[in-house]
């Protein structure tokens, strides 16, 4: 069992139908649960009073800002006003969630991210969503360069393939943070434990 975190904030890192969704474009891979155990935990989180950021991957139509994402044959997605970049229902953001738009892989890079961590008080961010070996890695080094606490549930993260989602949390738990059970976080002044 982890010790009660504090200072924490969730972040929710493109749960977007071009991802996750039945018809996603970069599909991304995990068992069954996956949503139903994030959505658990940001019920959770939320009764806490933990505050839940999402991020949302999103293109201009003409394609202008993919940058060098495309170099390698991934597939155009998440461009704006499509459905592919909306985030599932399942998960959809609540009035006290926050949402932050991003163009590159990392939740830090050109976003106001930093600002509003700092502004939350935050010093530990729990990384979920997809994908692990991405999106969800990318957002991890950058935390931890800017010295933040990271953990990342392994049941609440999903990646472009097994092999490639395995490999990342390994490298994530080696250098970057902490790869945990979601049953082991509990914040404080919270009495029933997350999988109750």
């Amino acid at each position: 069992m982890m010790n009660t975190i504090e200072k924490a904030a969730i972040i929710v890192i493109d749960m977007q139908y071009d991802f996750v969704g039945e018809e996603a474009v970069i599909p991304c891979k995990s068992d069954g649960a996956f949503i139903d155990s994030t959505r658990r935990f940001l019920e959770y989180a939320r009764e806490s009073g933990i505050p839940v950021i999402y991020t949302q991957e999103i293109h201009r139509k003409n394609h202008i800002d993919f940058g060098r994402e495309l170099d390698r044959s991934e597939p155009i997605h998440c461009l704006e006003g499509s459905a592919g970049v909306e985030i599932i229902e399942e998960l959809k953001p609540q009035p006290v969630d926050y949402v932050i738009q991003k163009r590159r892989y990392s939740a830090f890079f050109q976003t106001d991210l930093e600002v509003l961590l700092k502004g939350l008080g935050v010093n530990t961010i729990i990384l979920t969503g997809a994908a692990t070996d991405v999106c969800v890695r990318a957002t991890a080094t950058d935390a931890q360069q800017h010295d933040y606490f990271v953990i990342v549930p392994r049941e609440c993260v999903a990646g472009t393939t097994l092999k490639q989602h395995e490999a990342a949390l390994e490298h994530i738990d080696y250098v970057l943070g902490q790869v945990v059970s979601v049953d082991s976080i509990q914040f404080p002044a919270h009495e029933k434990e997350m999988g109750a």
